[in-house]
């Protein structure tokens, strides 16, 4: 009976792959993958493996999600091992919770496989730890794009006063919104904050800013790109062990 994997590929760097998604990638009849997936681990594939991309970038998607979730259905029909392929984590905003609704719905057996996401490991590969003894006792993760299709914001900016840590996956474009939002719910113009651009990967850049001048200083910065928010950044200068 087929099954389908739904995989997260970790942040970038093949070596943060799990074993357990090593294992199916190699079992694996087709691998229906991502834009953030990094694509060397289709190397790991057996031979007469299938490949189907489904890739999505800002204002460019191959196929739209209910789509992509048909694929997912219609190739579990046809092989016994389907591995969905997706950069960081399924369950972080990767649709995989939507993904795996639409196959229990079908009556398809599916597994989720964890990976490390990049809201975590990003900041660490540019020196710098979501949380911090005396600092930051707390992070939020959130999204930094939401769907245009939404009648109004599920962000409740007001709550992001006191956070310790904030991060934003995918918001890049929305850098002037986050910044200017966040200060006008009363962070100060000059709290630290960096965007970390193809984040542990051999082409991870950093940029340091605060709050008022991360927008020009970040400008031109290719994504994917994360931008974390608090004082946690300034442990950077002590902490930076990848570009050294």
């Amino acid at each position: 009976m087929s099954k389908v994997y739904l995989t997260g590929a970790g942040p970038g760097d093949i070596e943060l792959l799990t074993m357990k998604a090593h294992r199916v990638i190699t079992e694996a009849d087709v691998i229906i993958y991502d834009r953030l997936a990094n694509p060397q681990l289709l190397e790991m594939a057996k031979d007469g493996c299938e490949f189907v991309y489904v890739g999505k970038e800002d204002g460019r998607h191959t196929l739209p999600q209910d789509e992509i979730n048909e694929v997912i259905y219609q190739n579990a029909l046809k092989h016994n091992v389907v591995v969905r392929l997706k950069g960081g984590d399924p369950f972080v905003f990767g649709r995989g919770g939507e993904e795996g609704a639409y196959l229990h719905e079908r009556g398809i057996k599916f597994e989720i496989i964890p990976g490390i996401t990049s809201a975590i490991s990003v900041p660490a590969y540019a020196g710098i730890p979501v949380t911090h003894r005396g600092i930051a006792v707390s992070f939020r993760v959130v999204t930094g794009h939401e769907s245009p299709n939404k009648k109004e914001s599920q962000i409740a900016w007001e709550n992001f006063k006191t956070d310790d840590t904030i991060v934003f996956l995918m918001g890049l474009h929305n850098l002037p919104k986050i910044s200017s939002k966040l200060i006008e719910v009363g962070k100060s113009e000059d709290y630290p904050c960096a965007v970390i651009s193809r984040g542990t990967t051999k082409d991870q850049s950093v940029v340091i800013g605060t709050l008022s001048n991360i927008v020009q200083k970040a400008k031109g910065v290719p994504t994917p790109a994360l931008i974390i928010v608090g004082k946690v950044v300034q442990l950077r200068d002590q902490l930076n062990w990848f570009h050294t």
